[in-house]
């Protein structure tokens, strides 16, 4: 099973907006040098939504020669239409991902039955263990409590990125938990919290920047330093903050390209930071010690 620091990792561009495969490689060794737990590729932060599918498949067959099962390595290969994420899921689990990042139905959106079927059409049909996405914040629908309880007994269904950033949610949807079903943190600022009621780590943006200490923070949990671990939530939760002051992934990018490790820019409708959001990055960067 799947554990610890998983960093949703960002996708590299050339000036001219193509994908910048050398840059890549080079945050992948970084990734893998600094004890990060796992590597998700086009997931959110990975900009998937503006890639075609022919580089969404070149980035997931690089990733994986490169890795070369140092880490578990996950897919981002979620849609709102079912046949897609199916046609996807199938391509990834048979490239040799380690598990797939299916996100809820957005835009679409759908009853509960609708919602249902959506993943376990894909789980029924697909070799790679299925890791849910709730982030109603993104999609504008949310799985449902009873939801979660009848996918959490599907085989296939390994576990749950958990992103509404309820507390109260996260609680009720613990109670499913067990050793073929665990929930990830996918808010960088409630780790701690999740952790507490059972979670098995993160899937991070903050890893992208700081892998080292994202790590650290989840295996001193685990460790039974729990009071080392949340020192560490503690001392970067205004970097972490400033890093969703726009939407992401467009702060940690910046971060990234302030670090000297120049992944490029964005594709529209992701622009550049507002001069007033990207200076407060910097400030909280540098207080953080990043800078």
């Amino acid at each position: 099973m799947i554990k610890g620091s998983i960093v949703a990792l960002i996708t590299p561009f050339h000036e001219d907006g193509s994908v910048n495969f050398e840059k890549l490689g080079e945050l992948l060794e970084w990734h893998v040098a600094n004890s990060t737990d796992g590597i998700l590729v086009l997931g959110t932060t990975g900009e998937s939504t503006t890639m075609t599918h022919e580089e969404d498949d070149a980035v997931v067959e690089f990733t994986l020669k490169t890795v070369n099962h140092r880490v578990p390595v996950i897919a981002g290969s979620g849609s709102n239409d079912t046949n897609t994420m199916l046609y996807k899921s199938k391509k990834y689990a048979d490239m040799g991902v380690d598990a797939l990042l299916v996100i809820t139905p957005y835009y679409n959106k759908a009853n509960e039955e609708g919602m249902i079927r959506h993943f376990t059409t894909v789980a029924d049909a697909v070799s790679a263990p299925l890791i849910l996405y709730n982030v109603p914040g993104r999609t504008g629908c949310s799985l449902s409590v009873s939801a979660v309880e009848r996918l959490s007994k599907h085989p296939n269904i390994i576990g749950i990125k958990e992103a509404s950033g309820n507390i109260s949610y996260a609680m009720s949807i613990s109670r499913y938990l067990s050793d073929d079903f665990v929930m990830f943190s996918g808010n960088d600022d409630m780790v701690i919290p999740l952790l507490s009621i059972g979670a098995s780590g993160v899937i991070s943006v903050f890893a992208n920047t700081n892998p080292k200490e994202c790590h650290d923070m989840v295996a001193k949990w685990f460790e039974g330093d729990q009071a080392g671990a949340l020192a560490i939530q503690q001392k970067y939760l205004d970097y972490i903050h400033a890093l969703f002051c726009e939407v992401n992934p467009i702060p940690v990018k910046a971060a990234l390209n302030a670090m000297g490790k120049e992944v490029g820019g964005y594709r529209l409708p992701l622009y550049e930071m507002a001069e007033k959001n990207h200076e407060h990055l910097l400030d909280e960067m540098r207080k953080a010690g990043i800078l």
